[in-house]
């Protein structure tokens, strides 16, 4: 497939320039054109706002699951036979305080599709039998979660950092399973009838386009489509613990995940983000980080290291990590050498050389994450999402093609402080008494 970026970029003409802004009905519309024939992919979503505290979080993923099992206008296999028959896609997902969506289909078809999408949005059926079949199918994604090391030691690190009202908070997995066991359908239609509606509603539309055949379409699926007045429930800022360490013991697992991390005050519109973004790539991004040559390469403690920027949005604050999958002889030794060497990153900072290489790694993969209109159309949307004008395709690589030592080093004294760090350990844990998880 044709790159829209290369291909905009050959007539010295700016991607973002080529974007066009409407507004339709209750919606927020970007649409850019590409000379990709005949396909339109798009990207988009709507405030929810659930209450976190409150438990919201599981009904979202729940109403989420069953917005493709049927509509009042319409079953599921009806659905699905248009979709197929087109050669269509639509997929929904849960995303914290948002309900996102993106779909693809030949452009004469992206009506219809479009009225589908709508349809599950708005008229979704919430049939008791799909619910049960949800129910199942969910809670053996959980169990399989339980088996996971990675996502217990990634759940325990948020528990220390975050409280209960945090989107970045993950309850502990059996707890979930728990409250799922017990749920009926009618919270789950509550939450829809509460939740879902056309509140800050965004679309971003990328192919081959024909601009008022696309508004038109959208009048007919979301007019009338009303707001919701659910209020913001969420705690935007981290509420750490005292620096400590959290056990799950799982048995039968010798390699044992290890995450550390700890909160960072910031939000991904603050000046420091691009900054500490290369400095965590050139310390974990990639295989040719810091970190894996060191930990990995070097010292032959582990096979898998990174370090990660996690859950910073416009809205609440995140996290920095370090993960380590470390064998059972090996987890001391391991994490102390992996908190050795990233206090000396932080007080050292990175080389001319490795800034250099990773400046030129983070963007080439952006444009290659311009490849197709999918892609695109989400890189569009996120940084719409995100308070960023359209330009900001522009702005990014120029942003971190920018970025100096001097920033890098005066972000990282502001933000970064592993002395801070907590520590999550999952797995076969040494001196763990009859499988009982520590916390």
């Amino acid at each position: 497939m044709t790159n829209p970026a290369v291909t905009r970029a050959s007539t010295s003409e700016p991607l973002s320039a080529c974007v066009e802004e409407r507004v339709v009905g209750p919606c927020r519309v970007l649409m850019l054109k590409t000379p990709v024939q005949a396909v339109v992919s798009w990207h988009g979503s709507f405030l929810a706002y659930p209450d976190i505290a409150g438990g919201d979080a599981l009904l979202q993923v729940l109403a989420v699951q069953l917005l493709d099992k049927g509509t009042r206008d319409r079953d599921r296999f009806a659905i699905a036979e248009v979709l197929e028959d087109r050669g269509a896609q639509i997929q929904f997902t849960s995303e914290a305080l948002r309900v996102s969506f993106r779909g693809r289909a030949l452009r004469e078809d992206v009506p219809e599709v479009l009225q589908i999408m709508a349809e599950e949005l708005r008229r979704p059926l919430f049939d008791v039998t799909e619910f049960d079949k949800a129910k199942v199918q969910y809670t053996a994604s959980l169990q399989r979660a339980l088996e996971s090391t990675t996502t217990q030691a990634a759940g325990a690190l948020s528990r220390r950092l975050y409280g209960t009202a945090h989107p970045n908070y993950a309850p502990p997995v059996q707890e979930t399973i728990a409250r799922l066991d017990a749920l009926t359908v009618e919270p789950v239609r509550a939450y829809h009838a509460r939740h879902f509606g056309a509140r800050d509603l965004l679309m971003v539309f990328v192919g081959d386009i024909d601009a008022e055949a696309l508004e038109q379409a959208l009048h007919e699926a979301f007019d009338g489509w009303p707001t919701h007045e659910a209020p913001p429930a969420y705690a935007a800022t981290a509420t750490p613990q005292p620096p400590g360490r959290a056990h799950v013991f799982m048995p039968d697992k010798l390699n044992l995940d290890v995450r550390m991390g700890h909160a960072l005050p910031l939000r991904r519109t603050d000046p420091d983000f691009i900054p500490l973004y290369v400095a965590n790539y050139i310390l974990g991004g990639n295989f040719s980080a810091r970190l894996m040559s060191t930990i990995r390469d070097e010292l032959g403690l582990t096979y898998g290291i990174h370090a990660r920027l996690v859950g910073i949005t416009p809205d609440y604050e995140g996290h920095w990590t370090v993960g380590v999958t470390l064998s059972q002889e090996n987890v001391e030794k391991g994490i102390e050498a992996t908190l050795d060497e990233v206090r000396r990153f932080v007080d050292e900072g990175p080389t001319v050389d490795e800034l250099e290489d990773k400046q030129t790694t983070i963007t080439g993969s952006f444009k290659v994450g311009l490849a197709t209109t999918g892609r695109l159309a989400a890189t569009l949307y996120r940084y719409a999402v995100q308070g960023f004008g359209v330009d900001y395709l522009e702005r990014f690589p120029r942003e971190v093609e920018a970025v100096t030592l001097d920033q890098i080093g005066a972000a990282m004294h502001r933000h970064f402080k592993p002395d801070l760090f907590q520590l999550a350990l999952a797995g076969t844990l040494p001196g763990a008494e009859d499988g009982l998880p520590t916390r």
